[in-house]
């Protein structure tokens, strides 16, 4: 089975993350995330995220920080999230392409629910703001 390889932004601002919903026709529908979409062709990773966190939420982005990579099998799908803190952008992020989109407190991530594959990245954006 193909992996597919997504670039994620963990978007902070003042302890608060940026996350969207997932259209209910994909994959995961229904669920919170972290922004961010499907390496294409040649691009790196960074490349990727900032092309999609600019079509997605409008934000252009200056400096990435790396967070952790996860592999995860949904058992009909593959992914790979290379996940990136992103602190440091100009724009409000907003939904573009029609989904939700919200901050929410660090301390408030845990009542939503977000796709299996992000539950590493949950525990180490609540343990990273929780040691600052």
């Amino acid at each position: 089975m193909k992996v597919v390889h997504v670039a994620v932004g963990v978007i902070e601002r003042d302890r608060n993350i940026f996350i969207t919903r997932r259209a209910s026709h994909q994959h995961q529908g229904g669920k919170w995330e972290f922004p961010g979409g499907k390496c294409e062709g040649a691009e790196t990773v960074l490349q990727a995220l900032s092309r999609e966190l600019h079509e997605e939420i409008g934000i252009e982005c200056h400096s990435f920080q790396p967070l952790v990579v996860i592999q995860h099998d949904y058992g009909d799908k593959q992914v790979k999230l290379d996940t990136h803190w992103v602190r440091d952008f100009a724009g409000e992020p907003t939904g573009l392409e029609g989904q939700e989109g919200r901050w929410v407190a660090v301390e408030e991530l845990s009542s939503y629910e977000f796709p299996e594959a992000n539950e590493e990245i949950l525990k180490r954006v609540v343990s990273d703001l929780s040691s600052l």
